[in-house]
């Protein structure tokens, strides 16, 4: 597959102001400007698929249609595996419409206590990022990061379960690590710690290089 090259403008098809903001600090090392969604008062396209990589996908084609400019999407959640893979792509439904993630979290807690399920609670972060176009040329790239959920949640920094999941090599949560810890990418090219970081150094490498 040819790689098409972004530059200029894109929107960030995303009404998540955590995850824009990750977005944005992943962007600018690569003088992209970018909007998003809510900003340009785009709609949230209903989420039909069964897969991360297919609900960004729709995602990115609603947003670059109705903008006319190329645009990002990101489709992730927390799949916990003594859950058999829960919340999954429902990870934000879970928040319900009041975003509220303390409940979700509140919500893993209690499936686990439920289901008996042993420590440690092994878990992943999946993470799905489209690239589209206004002419339907669409890219999609995945990372994973692998760790255990803690509870009580630790740390107010980042956004969603993140206060939840300590990834494997490390003590603190997601929740208490600053942005660059989380996501910043090393300066020797290596894998970055998220799971966007990682899907984010995949498209970077066909589309920003």
């Amino acid at each position: 597959m040819t790689h098409r090259k972004l530059s200029g403008r894109l929107v960030a098809a995303t009404h998540n102001r955590g995850k824009l903001r990750e977005l944005v600090e992943l962007l600018a090392p690569y003088r992209i400007e970018v909007v998003g969604a809510e900003a340009l008062g785009l709609p949230e396209p209903v989420e039909t698929s069964d897969s991360f990589a297919g609900n960004s996908e729709l995602k990115a084609l609603a947003a670059t249609r109705a903008a006319r400019l190329p645009a990002l999407a990101d489709d992730s959640g927390l799949c916990v595996e003594a859950l058999g893979g829960a919340p999954g792509i429902y990870s934000a439904r879970w928040a319900n419409h009041a975003k509220d993630f303390p409940g979700a979290m509140r919500r893993v807690e209690e499936e686990l206590a439920g289901a008996g399920a042993p420590q440690p609670w092994r878990a992943h972060f999946v993470s799905a990022l489209a690239l589209a176009w206004p002419d339907d040329h669409l890219e999609v790239f995945e990372g994973r990061v692998d760790g255990r959920l803690v509870f009580p949640p630790r740390g107010d920094k980042g956004f969603g379960y993140d206060p939840i999941f300590v990834p494997d090599g490390h003590r603190r949560s997601f929740g208490e690590m600053s942005s660059q810890e989380k996501h910043g990418i090393p300066a020797d090219g290596s894998a970055g710690l998220s799971h966007r970081a990682r899907a984010f150094q995949k498209l970077a490498k066909a589309c920003l290089s």
